[in-house]
């Protein structure tokens, strides 16, 4: 369905809704580990999105910045 929605300009709110979890959940990941490595920050976030699996079927997203420990 979502495909089909795509084609013909619309959106799927199914796929948004999980898209923006995902999203989510990098980003959150990303911080806890910035967190174990002592930083404060993280800078230069980079954020992409990947169809795999058969026939693209799943969603990978996959986010990477610097850690940083700021000055006080």
């Amino acid at each position: 369905f979502t495909g089909i929605r795509d084609i013909v300009g619309g959106r799927s709110g199914a796929y948004e809704k999980e898209l923006r979890k995902a999203r989510e959940i990098a980003f959150q990941e990303l911080g806890e580990q910035a967190k174990a490595l002592g930083a404060d920050a993280v800078v230069g976030i980079d954020i992409d999105y990947e169809t795999v699996g058969k026939d693209g079927s799943m969603l990978m997203v996959s986010v990477s910045g610097t850690a940083v420990k700021t000055r006080r």
